[in-house]
């Protein structure tokens, strides 16, 4: 974990559960009470338990197509495979089939991730004992470099709908986690990267605010581009982190996940809000408020870092509201809680007073 960035892990269970409802259910519960002194050992508790849930339901499984010599047809005959069988004096057909398998893409990395937390020393004896378990159950299914790995490759049906959350954790885990010493051992990195974080923080909040405040209807929406003429197809399309709506009142939150949180000025040795951030979310808010009611509010919202300076602060521009806050992740959870509660009932408070 870098010096600079702090954040209890049971908040980040916390922000998983929010992330992956999934992790809401009973089967899980036991985790919410359960201290975790690393990252790793808590993704490996969370897989441990949601593989063993997977394991009663039966490992998911997809057609994968075979090539075999066989006594009798099946499937589609392989013409240079039989001939081939025929000049060898094999009285067998050469054919190419599709069977329903364990051995596919979801499985194997299921396997892959728990055979490397299972390497790792920071993972408790305790976690190690139950994934050892569950992968008595992996026999028929193979191992997978993690460079064959095609993440967008997975496509989630009703059938391994439950694979949604665990493959999610093994990403994190492949992706986000490992590091490859000089001798082409894996070992965990010591905390999520930033890039990874972010995406986790932002999913965060808008689920969030999904489960505790529906009234606000929270999403992650498109803002047209507000354009008296021009062509507009070449232009970027803008989509918010989170939007919250209350009758006619609008406040969009883009959730900023950054080692340091703002930016120094060294030529006077001052501290900035970077820049790029505000006219983004200025942007998104002058877009939405196409009729200049001042009904749109912006929020930059950062993940608390260890600087001394905190942004805290909000301004009027051109006639909406523009406000940058912190979060932070280093607190009880609760706490947290009662943060994101506060810019909600600011909201309703606005269209109150409105």
């Amino acid at each position: 974990m870098t010096k600079d960035k702090r954040i209890l892990i049971k908040n980040i269970y916390y922000m998983l559960s929010y992330a992956f409802q999934v992790l809401k259910q009973s089967n899980y519960d036991e985790l919410s009470s359960e201290e975790f002194e690393n990252i790793q050992d808590l993704f490996a508790a969370i897989l441990a338990k949601g593989i063993a849930q997977q394991l009663k339901q039966g490992l998911y499984r997809e057609y994968i197509t075979e090539c075999d010599n066989l006594s009798v047809m099946r499937g589609k005959l392989d013409i240079r495979g039989t001939i081939h069988n025929i000049l060898q004096r094999k009285q067998k057909l050469f054919c190419e089939y599709d069977e329903l398998s364990e051995n596919n893409l979801f499985n194997q990395i299921l396997k892959t991730t728990a055979i490397i937390l299972l390497r790792q020393s920071t993972v408790s004896t305790e976690r190690r004992t139950v994934l050892k378990k569950v992968l008595l159950f992996f026999d028929s299914v193979d191992t997978i470099e993690l460079s064959h790995i095609k993440w967008s490759m997975l496509r989630y049906q009703r059938s391994n709908q439950n694979y949604k959350m665990l493959l999610n954790i093994c990403y994190f885990v492949l992706e986000g986690l490992l590091l490859t010493t000089d001798k082409g051992k894996f070992k965990m990195a010591t905390f999520l990267d930033e890039q990874h974080m972010s995406r986790l923080y932002e999913k965060f909040v808008l689920e969030y605010y999904r489960y505790h405040h529906p009234n606000l209807r929270a999403a992650a929406s498109q803002v047209a581009w507000n354009l008296e003429e021009g062509v507009i197809d070449f232009l970027p399309i803008m989509k918010t982190d989170i939007t919250l709506r209350y009758d006619d009142k609008i406040l969009i939150i883009d959730t900023k996940y950054y080692v340091r949180t703002m930016q120094v000025q060294s030529q006077y040795d001052s501290r900035t809000l970077y820049s790029n951030n505000l006219y983004q979310i200025f942007t998104y808010v002058k877009n939405m408020d196409m009729e200049n009611t001042g009904n749109v509010a912006g929020m930059l919202l950062y993940a608390k870092t260890e600087e001394t300076i905190t942004p805290d602060c909000d301004f009027k521009m051109s006639g909406n509201k523009i406000s940058v806050k912190t979060l932070d992740l280093n607190i009880d959870f609760k706490n947290i809680a009662a943060q994101l509660n506060r810019i909600a009932e600011s909201l309703l408070a606005t269209s109150t007073s409105a």
